[in-house]
C-alpha cells in the first residue's frame, strides 16, 4: 500500500467536485455507482475488507481512493465512523441488517452526520418478504416482469446484466442519491434511499406497462412492435455470420428502409401484422445473400436506421464512437469514457489509489473542499 505523505489523492474535476462519498464494497451494483459519482468529480472512497483490495479491478473501480479496513475491529470501526463524519453520501450493497450489525446503521450515521445521505443498494429491497433472500440481476429482472418479454417465443434470453444490476439498479441509486444530495443541501437533512434492483427493473417497464393498460401491448413474447416480432424492428443474419440490427419504425424511416432494398412498399406494409411472419422470412434471405459490410455500405448515410451488431472489440474501433472520444485509456487499458458529458465541468476519468489511513489522510479527508472557480 501506498503512503498518501508520498501520494496526493486525486484531484477531481466535473460538477460533483467537493462532494464527499463513502462506498463500502459490495454488490457489482454499487461499485457502478460509485464509479460514475467519482467519474463526475465526487471525491470517493471505497471501504473493503483486508486482503480484498486487488480483486477488483478496470472501469468500475477507478477514481477511488480505496482503503483496507475491517470493519469488525474497534479501529477499522472507528476510522470508518471518522469517514462518515466528513462525507455527504454514503452507499453500500449488503443484505439488510448487516450494516446495523456493524453498528453503521441508518440511525447511528444520523448521529454521526445529520446531512449524510445513505443509499442502499439491495436485488430485493429493505422490506419484503423476499428481502432477506439471495438473489441475481437474472432473479430480480425475473420477478419484475422484466425478463418474460425478451427473446424469442420458445424462451427468455439473458440481456446481459445490463437491465437489471446497471439499468434498474446503480443508475436508480445515482439519480436517487444525488437527488436526496440536492435536498440535504437545502434542508440540513440526510436520509436513507431504498434502491431496490427489483423496484428499478418494475420502473424502467413504465412504457411497456402503459402500452399493456392500452391494449396495444400482447403479453406473449415476440409478438409486439418492440420484442422482435415486426421485421423492421428487430436483428438479421448476414451471409458472413454476423448481424444487423434494422430499427425502421417510423413510416419514413421504413420508407427509407424499403427502397434502399428494392421492397414494394404495399407488400411489406407495416400495418399488415398477419403478414410480418412471411415479410421478416423474406428479409432472413434476401439479408443472408451478402457479407455484413455490403449492407452497410448499402445504407450508409441514410435514415434507414440499420445499425451493424458489433462485437465488443468492434465497438472500441467504430468511427462515430471513435470521432466522439467515446473510448479513453486508463492506465494502458482501453475503458469506456465518463457519461453523460457537460460542457462546463468535464467529467474526467482518474486511476484508482490504494491509500493508508493514517493521520495526515485522515486531516486531509475532513478539511473543507476546495471548489475551486
Amino acid at each position: 500500500m501506498n503512503d498518501t505523505s508520498k501520494h496526493a489523492p486525486p484531484q477531481p474535476t466535473g460538477p460533483l467536485r467537493g462532494v464527499r462519498v463513502v462506498e463500502f464494497a459490495g454488490l457489482g451494483p454499487v461499485s457502478f455507482t460509485a464509479m460514475l459519482l467519482a467519474d463526475m468529480g465526487a471525491r470517493v472512497v471505497r471501504i473493503e475488507r483486508p486482503g480484498a483490495m486487488e480483486m477488483e479491478r478496470g472501469a468500475t473501480m477507478r477514481g477511488r481512493e480505496r482503503l483496507a479496513l475491517d470493519l469488525r475491529s474497534t479501529e477499522g470501526l472507528a476510522t470508518a465512523r471518522e469517514l462518515l463524519r466528513h462525507a455527504d453520501v454514503a452507499i453500500e450493497g449488503f443484505r439488510p441488517g448487516v450494516m446495523e450489525r456493524l453498528g453503521l446503521g441508518p440511525a447511528e450515521l444520523v448521529a454521526l452526520r445529520p446531512a449524510l445521505v445513505f443509499g442502499r443498494m439491495t436485488g430485493w429491497g429493505q422490506e419484503g418478504p423476499r428481502s432477506r433472500q439471495a438473489g441475481h440481476d437474472i432473479d430480480y429482472l425475473a420477478v419484475a416482469g422484466g425478463l418474460h418479454p425478451i427473446g424469442p417465443a420458445e424462451g427468455p434470453i439473458v440481456p446481459l446484466n445490463l437491465v437489471g444490476d446497471y439499468g434498474g439498479g446503480a443508475l436508480y441509486l445515482a439519480v436517487g442519491v444525488l437527488a436526496a444530495l440536492h435536498e440535504a443541501m437545502r434542508s440540513g437533512r440526510g436520509q436513507v434511499v431504498d434502491a431496490a434492483i427489483c423496484d428499478g427493473c418494475v420502473s424502467l417497464l413504465s412504457l411497456i406497462h402503459g402500452l399493456r393498460a392500452a391494449s396495444r401491448w400482447r403479453d406473449e413474447r415476440q409478438s409486439n412492435t418492440l420484442d422482435g416480432a415486426a421485421p423492421y424492428y428487430r436483428s438479421y443474419r448476414c451471409a458472413d455470420g454476423l448481424h444487423l440490427a434494422v430499427g425502421a419504425i417510423e413510416p419514413q424511416f421504413h420508407a427509407e428502409f424499403c427502397t434502399r432494398l428494392g421492397l414494394d412498399l404495399k407488400a411489406f406494409a407495416q400495418s399488415d401484422r398477419a403478414r410480418w411472419p412471411e415479410q421478416a422470412r423474406a428479409l432472413e434471405q434476401l439479408f443472408a445473400g451478402e457479407p455484413r459490410r455490403h449492407w452497410e455500405a448499402l445504407f450508409e448515410g441514410s435514415d434507414a436506421c440499420v445499425a451493424p451488431v458489433h462485437s465488443l472489440a468492434e465497438s472500441t474501433r467504430d468511427p462515430h464512437l471513435v470521432a466522439r472520444g467515446t473510448f479513453v485509456e486508463l492506465e494502458g487499458e482501453l475503458q469506456p469514457a465518463p457519461a453523460p458529458r457537460f460542457s462546463h465541468s468535464p467529467a474526467v476519468p482518474r486511476p484508482a489509489m490504494p491509500v493508508m489511513a493514517d493521520a495526515q489522510w485522515l486531516a486531509d479527508w475532513a478539511r473543507p473542499a476546495d471548489l475551486g472557480s
